[in-house]
């Protein structure tokens, strides 16, 4: 999911544009991806005792969202930042009032071995490039309401035809704990795929449940399960839909793949509406900002109704 979408529309429909990796951020909404002055440069314009008034309920974000474009709707961003543009990227997220969800290790190229797999050895080495960026006080402040650890470990087709192995997955979480040791460890995995293994997560506080309508015809039955399967592992829910590939075609307006879709407005209620009455959801994030599919007005409705659900939704905590 790693990825920079741009849309065009043409024939009265929305259709994909050009699609590339970014290795410093998922991606801008914004047209302009610029965050200011080296970090190096910045202290942090707010004190960490400006603990941004704890905002209500759960953050409610888009994977590639800009600073500039949080507001009361939108609350959050999953974004992969440089080291030397962080400090800076937290303190404009900060003085909007947002929270981010920050992937360190960057895009899949810099974490493969030449067979394809997954290398854990690079991908600590991509961390240790920000050992020397203080952010702790971003962290103590909820600015930063987790680390992304790894994008879909458990799809073979993305890492040389071979899953991440779970116990894989949580030494990552471990060895993030031993550089952050309170920032909360999160992985882009389904809790049912989390949960089929035997070992026990004790670094690993959060997996991920993102919802697209071909993973049930029933969300809220989904929904549940998920947390029932997070339960019994001990880890925390991260909520979220795929709204641009994860719709069933009655939006009539096709999604990043001309084989997929964009959710509809009713999609987007009907869903999101499922996965946030489960007051065991720690946070809620969808895939990913697109200026053409936001700005449709039937869209924003529908997303400014689930922000409230957000909103009012029990500050869960993503570490169970």
């Amino acid at each position: 999911m790693i990825q920079v979408l741009q849309w065009t529309r043409r024939g009265g429909g929305i259709r994909a544009g050009a699609l590339a990796i970014s290795l410093l951020a998922f991606g801008a909404c914004a047209d302009a991806d610029r965050l200011g002055p080296p970090a190096e440069d910045l202290a942090p314009t707010a004190p960490a005792s400006a603990a941004a008034a704890a905002p209500a309920g759960i953050v409610f974000a888009s994977f590639g969202m800009e600073p500039s474009e949080l507001n009361s709707v939108h609350t959050g961003s999953v974004r992969v930042i440089s080291p030397s543009g962080l400090l800076t990227y937290l303190a404009q997220v900060r003085a909007k009032g947002g929270r981010v969800l920050i992937a360190l290790a960057g895009g899949d190229r810099n974490l493969r071995n030449d067979d394809g797999t997954f290398s854990l050895t690079k991908w600590k080495a991509m961390l240790d490039r920000y050992r020397n960026v203080n952010f702790s006080s971003y962290i103590a402040d909820g600015t930063i309401v987790g680390h992304y650890l790894i994008d879909e470990p458990h799809f073979t087709s993305r890492w040389g035809g071979q899953a991440i192995p779970q116990s894989t997955v949580e030494e990552a979480a471990k060895y993030s704990k031993q550089l952050w040791p309170t920032l909360t460890t999160i992985v882009n995995a389904p809790l049912n795929w989390l949960a089929a293994s035997s070992i026990s997560y004790t670094s690993l506080d959060a997996g991920w449940a993102m919802f697209r309508a071909g993973a049930s015809s029933s969300p809220s039955t989904w929904a549940a399960n998920q947390v029932t399967k997070a339960k019994k592992k001990g880890l925390g829910v991260f909520a979220g839909l795929n709204v641009l590939d994860g719709g069933n075609g009655s939006s009539g307006f096709h999604g990043n793949l001309p084989s997929r879709w964009a959710m509809s407005a009713d999609e987007l209620r009907s869903y999101g509406s499922a996965l946030l009455s489960q007051s065991y959801v720690c946070g809620f994030a969808m895939w990913t900002c697109s200026p053409a599919y936001y700005g449709r007005p039937d869209v924003k409705s529908a997303m400014a109704e689930l922000s409230t659900l957000a909103r009012n939704h029990a500050r869960t905590s993503c570490r169970q």
